[in-house]
């Protein structure tokens, strides 16, 4: 008798692994919040919102340029100009940031600064009401015969603060002005009964 030789077992079939698709989500995440932020960065006041967008943009887009170290993501460019942009747009917002506060500064000296400030009211009517100083704390006088003058020391945004003047039912002109650091700043005419001048530092 012939022996036969015996088949070998069967192998189970298995299927070829299939590729996972790239995973570029957080790159393209990192690119559209950095060129986002990049645009709203320049611009004033709107430009806060762009601090969170380029700083998630940064961070995404390096976690984007790690996967494709990985070979889990395929858009390393896509990655690195969401790098860039979001650095450009933090730049852009530290540079708002120290002007901003350097104008906050000046707001500040300028505020504290004391200047000289002089009131005169002239004309011929008898008898005005003057009402002169900080427009929140102003001083009020009676004023019988004309020029009228009054020496002050102010600080504020307004140093000027503000002079009325106020004829009564006789009538006549009024003048008012307000001179700051030697400079006239303000000054106003007007007649009649009941006239009113009106002069305001600004």
């Amino acid at each position: 008798m012939t022996q036969q030789t015996p088949y070998p077992p069967a192998m189970p079939y298995q299927a070829p692994p299939q590729q996972q698709p790239p995973r570029n989500g957080i790159g393209i995440t990192g690119f559209v919040l950095g060129l986002v932020g990049l645009v709203f960065s320049p611009i004033p006041f709107i430009g806060v919102v762009a601090w969170p967008l380029v700083i998630l943009g940064l961070i995404f887009s390096i976690f984007g340029v790690v996967r494709v170290n990985k070979g889990v993501a395929t858009n390393k460019v896509l990655s690195i100009v969401g790098i860039v942009a979001s650095v450009i747009g933090l730049g852009v917002c530290v540079a708002w940031l120290f002007i901003f506060n350097q104008a906050v500064n000046e707001v500040q000296d300028e505020y504290n600064r004391t200047a000289a400030v002089t009131y005169d009211v002239t004309g011929d009517a008898t008898g005005v009401e003057v009402t002169y100083g900080e427009a929140l704390n102003p001083i009020s006088e009676t004023v019988d015969t004309l020029p009228w003058t009054k020496q002050m020391e102010n600080k504020g945004v307004i140093k000027g603060g503000m002079l009325t003047v106020m004829a009564d039912e006789t009538g006549g002109e009024v003048t008012c002005k307000i001179t700051v650091d030697g400079a006239v700043v303000a000054t106003n005419t007007a007649s009649g009964p009941f006239a009113v001048a009106i002069c305001t530092g600004a």
